[in-house]
């Protein structure tokens, strides 16, 4: 099989493969709030008692109670973040209708289901007929706050030791209990459910049972949060419509096709073979960079979106600069071969140079940036990847393996007039 024909087959198989695979990327790639509606509120914490702190530790049990609230009181793949020292910022994707007054009700659901402190209980099965943990035996807001911490027993393995407020409501509840188990749920679900095995008339209980100290701490911190949930109050809010984000969309695709073609026609009129290699691999480059997204279970956003925009550019920079290259040995007199040997390496260190560069400044936003920064940041950062891939070092394959099928050997092929080849 000779070189021209491997390479129309290459071309085939993979047109076959995007075609195949591309509705199944974009049906599935996560669209962010921007896209396709929702509502975005910015919290700030603050501790419940004057004068406490807020830890990180209590900012992350925080964002991970919201989002398991958010995910019981129904609403769509929530994204709950924390920022800083003291902040939490939610987005959840649902139906803002198209009204003002439609929006407005929305966002007050969201408010509603989200501000509510989380509700730490501790419950028996003490009359129950059906064998639940029915009856409510004490609170979260029994206990004294940020007491429950790791203990070890006389075997080594890792206990919670809890202290509460009130001594004698522990004492009449665990006398009472005793053998039975007294279960903990935090906002409904079930945490752990250890056996009283003796009356605690001290003011403090130890909750065995945990395998490891991982566990124990896991325990420690739902108490924790339990018994001081933080304050929570709004600092912004941001209601997109589903009409509007599907609006946006619409109109970044429509811009998004027409640039994608006028680049695509410009390569071609302007650099020839090495334009319509370059479009190939353009398209290969969107394709894998889709996959990528999919596979990162990345949310595309806006700001997403002008990374992926600016990702080709780079990329059509990277095939001109070696386009270019090749020109310039051309007009020197030198064969195609050697053009594109020489052409490959002397664009090969400008090209890496500035996806290099391109990567820190993405690499710096990440780790400094917070919301659409960072998403901006992570979709540049993969678009550099998959273009160092497909722009980089595909061309100059595809272009050799034109070229040694001796078939594509005029200067014209190539943008470059006879007159203008030094050496003739």
């Amino acid at each position: 099989m000779n070189r021209l024909t491997t390479f129309v087959l290459i071309v085939v198989v993979a047109f076959a493969v995007m075609g195949a695979t591309t509705p199944s990327l974009l049906n599935n790639t996560n669209l962010g709030l921007d896209l396709k509606g929702g509502v975005e509120i910015l919290y700030e914490a603050e501790p419940i008692i004057e004068g406490g702190v807020v830890t990180k530790q209590a900012l992350t049990q925080t964002a991970a109670s919201l989002e398991k609230r958010a995910n019981k009181g129904g609403a769509g793949e929530p994204e709950i973040t924390t920022e800083g020292k003291d902040r939490i910022r939610l987005k959840i994707a649902i139906n803002t209708g198209e009204t003002e007054q439609e929006r407005e009700e929305a966002l007050n659901k969201i408010r509603d289901l989200m501000k509510r402190p989380a509700e730490l209980q501790f419950r028996s099965a003490s009359g129950c007929e059906d064998g639940s943990y029915c009856k409510i035996e004490m609170y979260g807001s029994d206990f004294k706050e940020g007491s429950a911490g790791i203990q070890y027993d006389e075997l080594n393995r890792p206990v919670v030791r809890i202290e509460v407020k009130d001594k004698s409501l522990l004492a009449e509840v665990s006398a009472r209990l005793i053998g039975q188990r007294l279960a903990i749920f935090l906002d409904d679900e079930l945490k752990s459910d250890p056996v009283v095995q003796t009356a605690l008339t001290d003011g403090t209980a130890v909750i065995s049972g945990q395998g490891s100290r991982a566990e124990a701490q896991s325990l420690a911190d739902v108490i924790n949060l339990g018994a001081l949930p933080l304050k929570l109050s709004e600092k912004y809010t941001q209601t997109v419509g589903a009409t509007l984000g599907k609006q946006s969309l619409q109109d970044t695709l429509f811009a998004g096709v027409l640039a994608s073609v006028l680049i695509l026609i410009f390569m071609i009129v302007f650099y020839r073979l090495p334009g319509v290699i370059a479009c190939f691999c353009l398209i290969i480059f969107v394709w894998l960079l889709l996959g990528i997204f999919l596979l990162m279970g990345a949310t595309l956003t806006l700001p997403g979106i002008a990374a992926f925009v600016l990702g080709i550019g780079i990329a059509v920079d990277s095939n001109i600069i070696q386009a270019e290259r090749i020109r310039d040995e051309i007009r020197s007199g030198k064969s195609i071969a050697s053009s594109l040997r020489a052409g490959a390496k002397n664009s090969f260190r400008a090209i890496i140079d500035a996806h290099i560069t391109t990567l820190i400044a993405a690499a710096v936003l990440f780790f400094m940036g917070q919301g659409v920064v960072k998403s901006f940041a992570i979709v540049l950062m993969a678009s550099i990847i998959a273009n160092i891939l497909t722009n980089v070092y595909l061309p100059r394959v595809f272009l050799s393996m034109l070229i040694k099928s001796g078939r594509f050997n005029k200067p014209s092929l190539y943008g470059v007039k006879e007159s203008e080849i030094h050496a003739l």
